[in-house]
């Protein structure tokens, strides 16, 4: 075996001598090795695509879901992408999971990738493949968590002499995962923890090597969009795949992708580095001089916000510290501060990477932080040239969500095509079961603001809360806003909670367990829209009643906002609509939708802001919302109090 340094050209061999015997021996144990998992591939497949052929949609199709069950397999058929509107009570998942599997059994594809925002989402699709399961389907399918929510340090830290599971991990991973193939279905992350510690290997790696031999993949979008942590056994060589990707809550990848595809740089974070790296590694002083140079330059031509139209003399510095610093982590294994000289690197890599990439749909600008610290960032407005050629790599994406409008939105920024299609699903439910309600003298206009308009929202809620005791949440634009209105509302509404910022999942769930059934005393829950209570909550039957949203949801006015609204102003003509309105209308949906989850729910929707009447509004309303009523604080009781009689 010959090794050649490529910088210094110097040259290593090893001899070895073996005899012909000990060479087919060798040769003989590695074949059959291989053949174990060709023949374990083969023979599953076989007997997982006849089990597919045997299952049969688990319910009695509801009004046009056969119809969406058709469009998913004729979309996978066709290599096209499908967005699919559909409110809750459609049964998205089934709808897409079933027809894809079925896909699968046909031979069309041969790997299933379903992409979630959220934790809560993920458990929605192991129930659904359950689900036929208890039909008979065999499918491997795999739940992959993050590396470090699974890990069974700490702190991550991948190193033989610090974890016992790195140490050997690839001597004994194999016969973990053959093993785990040959006993399980469906992968959890308890599964995949209990056959780690068996075997004592890393759970984090085996996941990701148990997903080889998945026939569905249930995770986050990063491991399939994010240009660090993408799964590179699938997907780097960017051809395209018999693969099909089912695209949960599709509305929030448009921000997911543009976080993914921007990179952000601190100044101060050059000096810090420099500061740790001097007595270890004087010669990369220099080059983080540079690069420290250059950012002290514009930050002294800059204000508080300024556009820039080329760095590239900046990213030539970058460039040349990232060749030194490769030399520096190589010859540097351990050190003080290592983990905050490896997320610099790592920010830096992930910035040239984007500046190699960026183009017309990108903005760089230098600013300050919240902490007055000066940053540079290249930021990704329109992200669906990104997201095209990811989508490219398999054969066919369905995206589907309960807030797809309007949907040539979507389509635009999720690399949507002209010849793509798109359907909306009617929603199943009866319209007498759910009141909903515009209010038209109240408003969250910052013009508007006052303790008095703050009193009248108060006094909407109290009116709503008691025309019917039970559970209700009630949604604001901000904590601001919210806070605001909880100290008005001490004392004088009862069984009221307060979201708090970053909350764990333990508060999350105690917060969510005092949602029951018939309650003895009413809930009112004060949470934020956009918020960790706005989007997948499942309170079936009458654990949720109602639903006050207040305000239209618009995100505060910023430069990045400032940047789409002037970037789409140019590019459509509608700068407002893409910066503003079409998100704020999708946190308002997705709020709103929290109330009716199945066929037996019953509740009302209250809006609580005058502007929800004017046509730009109105036209994103979904189909179900028609008809509404209008009200004021003066007669929202006597409607209510109709409403619940009639129910009742």
């Amino acid at each position: 075996i010959t090794y050649c340094n490529l910088e210094t050209e110097e040259i290593k061999r090893f001899h070895e001598t073996y005899t012909r015997n000990e060479l087919e021996e060798w040769f003989y144990e590695l074949i059959q090795e291989f053949a174990k998992w060709a023949v374990w591939e083969y023979r599953w497949s076989q007997k997982r695509n006849e089990t597919i052929k045997q299952v049969q949609f688990p319910f009695e199709y509801r009004p046009g879901q056969k119809e969406l069950v058709t469009g998913v397999y004729r979309s996978i058929l066709r290599d096209k992408k499908l967005f699919i509107e559909a409110p809750t009570g459609v049964g998205k998942t089934i709808s897409t999971v079933f027809p894809t599997v079925k896909a699968m059994g046909e031979g069309i594809i041969n790997k299933i990738f379903y992409l979630t925002a959220k934790t809560i989402t993920r458990t929605v699709a192991e129930e659904t493949f359950a689900i036929l399961k208890k039909q008979g389907l065999q499918m491997k399918v795999i739940t992959l968590t993050a590396k470090d929510k699974i890990c069974v340090l700490d702190r991550v830290e991948c190193n033989p002499a610090v974890c016992e599971r790195a140490k050997g991990h690839y001597d004994r991973v194999n016969a973990a995962i053959y093993d785990l193939i040959n006993s399980e279905s469906e992968i959890s992350r308890e599964l995949i923890e209990e056959y780690a510690e068996k075997y004592c290997v890393c759970p984090f790696e085996m996941s990701l090597d148990a997903t080889l031999w998945s026939d569905g993949i249930i995770c986050d979008y990063n491991y399939v969009f994010d240009p660090n942590v993408y799964l590179k056994r699938f997907f780097s060589d960017d051809k395209k795949q018999p693969y099909a990707f089912l695209v949960d809550e599709a509305h929030n990848l448009v921000d997911r992708a543009r976080e993914m595809y921007s990179a952000m740089l601190y100044k101060k974070d050059f000096l810090h580095i420099k500061s740790l790296i001097k007595d270890v590694y004087p010669k990369l002083m220099r080059r983080l001089d540079a690069c420290n140079r250059d950012m002290l330059e514009m930050k002294r031509e800059s204000g508080d916000f300024q556009i820039r139209s080329e760095v590239g003399n900046f990213c030539l510095h970058l460039m040349r510290l990232m060749t030194d610093f490769d030399e520096f982590l190589q010859e540097n294994l351990t050190y003080d501060g290592k983990d905050e000289v490896m997320n610099l690197y790592l920010e830096i890599r992930h910035f040239l990477n984007m500046y190699e990439i960026h183009d017309e749909r990108y903005v760089i600008y230098t600013d300050y932080d919240e902490s007055n610290e000066f940053r540079i960032k290249l930021m990704c407005v329109d992200p669906s040239k990104n997201l095209s050629n990811c989508f490219a790599r398999g054969k066919s994406a369905i995206l589907f969500s309960a807030t797809l409008l309007p949907v040539h939105y979507y389509k635009e920024h999720l690399g949507g095509k002209e010849e793509d299609y798109a359907i909306y699903a009617p929603s199943p439910f009866s319209v007498e079961k759910r009141k909903i309600l515009i209010a038209t003298d109240v408003t969250t206009k910052y013009s508007r603001r006052s303790e008095q308009e703050s009193l009248k929202m108060l006094r909407y809620i109290q009116t709503v809360i008691e025309a019917k005791k039970g559970n209700y949440f009630v949604f604001f634009p901000s904590y601001q806003l919210m806070n605001e209105i909880a100290n008005l509302a001490e004392e004088k509404i009862e069984g009221l909670v307060v979201q708090e910022p970053n909350m764990t999942e333990m508060q999350r769930e105690e917060f969510l367990d005092g949602f029951v059934e018939n309650p003895q005393q009413s809930r009112v829950a004060f949470c934020v829209m956009g918020g960790i209570f706005s989007e997948g909550i499942d309170l079936k039957g009458n654990r949720l009643i109602g639903t006050i949203v207040v305000g239209t949801g618009l995100p505060m006015v910023c430069n990045e906002r400032e940047l789409m609204r002037s970037y789409y102003q140019e590019m459509k003509g509608r700068g407002f609509d893409y910066a503003y309105l079409y998100q704020g209308m999708n946190k308002v949906l997705q709020s709103a939708g929290r109330v009716i989850r199945t066929m037996d729910d019953t509740g009302v929707i209250v809006l609580l802001d005058e502007r929800f009447l004017q046509s730009q509004y109105l036209g994103l309303f979904q189909r179900e919302w028609n008809p509404y009523e209008t009200v004021t604080a003066d007669t929202i009781e006597e409607t209510l109090e109709e409403f619940w009689k009639t129910i009742t």
